[in-house]
This record gives C-alpha cells, sequence and structure tokens, in this order.
C-alpha cells in the first residue's frame, strides 16, 4: 500500500479510526491492539490501547494482548483487524447472538474461516497465552481446538448481503474499490 493502512483516509476519518467507530456501535469498551513502539492515527474517545507483549508473534498474540486487556470488564470481544472498512455494526451483533454458550462464534465464507472476524470469551485469553508460550502462533489452529460455533456466510447475509464486512483491504486497487463502495471519492 505504500503506508499503514490503518492511517489510509476513508471519508473523514482514517481506515482504523472507521474500524473502531463500528465496532464501538456494538461495544464497549474497544480495544486497540498495536505492536511496541506502533504509531496509532487519532481514534473515537474511550478507546483503550494495548501492546503486543512480544513483536512480530501474529494475530494470536494480538488477540492475547486485547482479552487481558478487558479482563472482566467484558464476557466476550468481537476481533477484527484494521483493514475492514466496509463492515458492518449488524454483522458484530449477529456473531455476539450466535455465541451462546460456546467459547468462539467464527465466520465461514465458502470453506474459509474467518478468525478476524469472530467473538471469543474473554476466558480464552489464558488459553490463549499457554499456545503462545508452547510456540505456537496459529490463530485458526487456536480456534480449532476450542468450542467453537460456526457461523456460515449464508447466514450473516440478512444483515450483510454481500458478505462485505470480510472484504479486507490490501492492495491501492483493492482500497479504491472500498472508497467506492462506501460512497467516497479517492482523494
Amino acid at each position: 500500500m505504500g503506508r499503514p493502512k490503518l492511517s489510509l483516509p476513508f471519508g473523514d476519518e482514517t481506515m482504523l479510526g472507521r474500524v473502531v467507530r463500528i465496532v464501538g456501535e456494538v461495544v464497549s469498551p474497544v480495544v486497540v491492539v498495536a505492536a511496541a513502539g506502533q504509531e496509532l492515527p487519532a481514534l473515537p474517545r474511550g478507546t483503550l490501547v494495548a501492546r503486543d507483549e512480544t513483536a512480530s508473534q501474529g494475530p494470536l498474540a494480538g488477540l492475547a494482548a486485547g482479552l487481558t486487556a478487558l479482563g472482566d470488564s467484558a464476557y466476550a470481544a468481537y476481533v477484527s483487524s484494521c483493514d475492514v472498512p466496509l463492515l458492518k455494526a449488524a454483522l458484530i451483533r449477529a456473531l455476539i447472538d450466535a455465541l451462546g454458550t460456546h467459547e468462539v462464534a467464527v465466520v465461514r465464507d465458502q470453506e474459509r474461516d474467518h478468525p478476524l472476524a469472530a467473538v471469543y470469551r474473554t476466558t480464552c485469553a489464558e488459553r490463549v497465552h499457554h499456545f503462545l508460550a508452547a510456540g505456537r502462533r496459529g490463530l485458526t489452529e487456536f480456534v480449532r481446538q476450542c468450542d467453537v460455533r460456526i457461523v456460515e456466510g449464508t447466514e450473516l447475509q440478512a444483515v450483510d448481503p454481500e458478505l462485505q464486512s470480510l472484504v479486507n483491504v490490501n492492495t491501492p486497487a483493492e482500497y479504491l474499490a472500498a472508497l467506492r463502495a462506501a460512497g467516497f471519492a479517492a482523494k
């Protein structure tokens, strides 16, 4: 992309700010996990920032930091990447509702799991730390050993017909397409 995706302009906010705002429409508190020393754009008021304990450990370490930061302030957390600017609040609500008594509710679209579009019980934090301590880094591998509720993409089409909430922005062309889909002109 040529610069950090989280700081890309998206309307009158950054991509990260937009995702945080949308998540914040459904849950509170919102925790952003960043690498040690990583600069973040301005975030909505009340956003908590947690830092990865160990550099370059991937999304599973980010999950550990985020769940630990929440502690007892929430029973579960919706987990997202920063590069899904077409995220829908209704999809987050549907996943929270789907969690039920399970540890994790994760979206599966066309046989692909989306562990960064999922709800995790905060009680998973200790197991995530043990998983990392054992040298295991795979978020999908972690999810597979949990009591997981797979939410098929077709179950979510009533709240997100095109499943835009799952669209990551990884290239300049995808960024421009996301801006157009949201009704913004490229700057």
